[in-house]
């Protein structure tokens, strides 16, 4: 009984795709969780994990808000029938209270629209959208700086506590 629920748990909340280069590129600031419309050879090819989502981003088109650049590549098994386009516009499902937040955020105060994870929610897709603004060169140089000083301070910690 136990196993067939921790089997189902990891079913139902497991990480699809991560953008790790948006943290690196970009100050993050409000998160988001979109679901997606889609399409059901994409779905197929998901569950097999053939997407990435690191080159995406979201615009807004009449008041709604798009996907752009994610790529879902087909399985080799998909249906001959469908024209399978790997980096098709997708829309993205938000409540219009949401969206209506993100128009005013984006247009008002320039911020841009980058999708940092996709993961599963009880059975469905689900996209996190965070509001971000570009980093520049020496913020970039400065994250790193940091956390290589992180990672010494944590070494001199543990090595103060071996000695101790």
């Amino acid at each position: 009984m136990a196993a067939k629920k921790a089997k189902k748990d990891s079913e139902t909340g497991g990480t699809i795709a991560l953008n790790k280069r948006a943290r690196h590129e970009y100050h993050l600031g409000d998160r988001f969780e979109a679901g997606l419309s889609l399409q059901g050879w994409e779905l197929k090819a998901i569950r097999a994990g053939r997407a990435n989502i690191g080159e995406s981003y979201a615009t807004i088109r009449n008041g709604e808000i798009f996907l752009f650049g994610a790529q879902i590549t087909p399985l080799i098994s998909a249906s001959t029938h469908v024209v399978a386009d790997d980096r098709r516009t997708r829309k993205l499902l938000l409540h219009r209270h949401e969206i209506d937040r993100l128009i005013g955020r984006v247009e008002r105060d320039g911020f841009t629209l980058i999708p940092t994870a996709l993961y599963w929610k009880r059975n469905k897709v689900k996209l996190e959208l965070a509001l971000a603004k570009g980093k520049q060169e020496h913020d970039k140089r400065q994250t790193s700086k940091d956390r290589e000083w992180a990672i010494e301070k944590q070494r001199a910690l543990r090595k103060h506590n071996r000695d101790a």
